[in-house]
């Protein structure tokens, strides 16, 4: 096993064509103690040069909305009325507590996602 720091883009992805090939490592085996450092080293590489920025809060909704099969109607309950639903989503109204609270409790968007769109 030699492995060395993931420094360069040319380091990466050398990093991650050996984590490809140790991926079916035998638990306990040498093999995957490499593949346990590497994956470190490759996610400090990936935090540093490719963070990921959280989601929009708009789009969360929008997101849950589509998966849970829900109308805007169905967002009156949590927001307040039906103009203000059509605010929030067109961006021209930003998300009150109240109505982080609701959507965070109802729809299980966590709470850190929405108050980026929050007063």
């Amino acid at each position: 096993m030699r492995i060395k720091p993931v420094r360069t883009e040319a380091d990466y992805k050398a990093a991650l064509k050996r984590v490809e090939a140790l991926m079916d490592a035998a638990p306990g085996s040498t093999h995957e103690d490499e593949l346990d450092v590497l994956a470190t080293l490759v996610e400090k590489y990936e935090e540093e040069h490719y963070p990921v920025c959280p989601p929009d809060p708009v789009e969360a909704i929008k997101f849950r909305m589509e998966q849970e099969g829900l109308s805007r109607n169905d967002l009156v309950s949590m927001i307040g009325s039906r103009s203000k639903v059509s605010e929030v989503l067109a961006r021209k109204r930003r998300l009150s507590l109240r109505m982080i609270r609701s959507l965070t409790r109802r729809l299980r968007i966590p709470a850190e996602v929405l108050i980026g769109g929050a007063v």
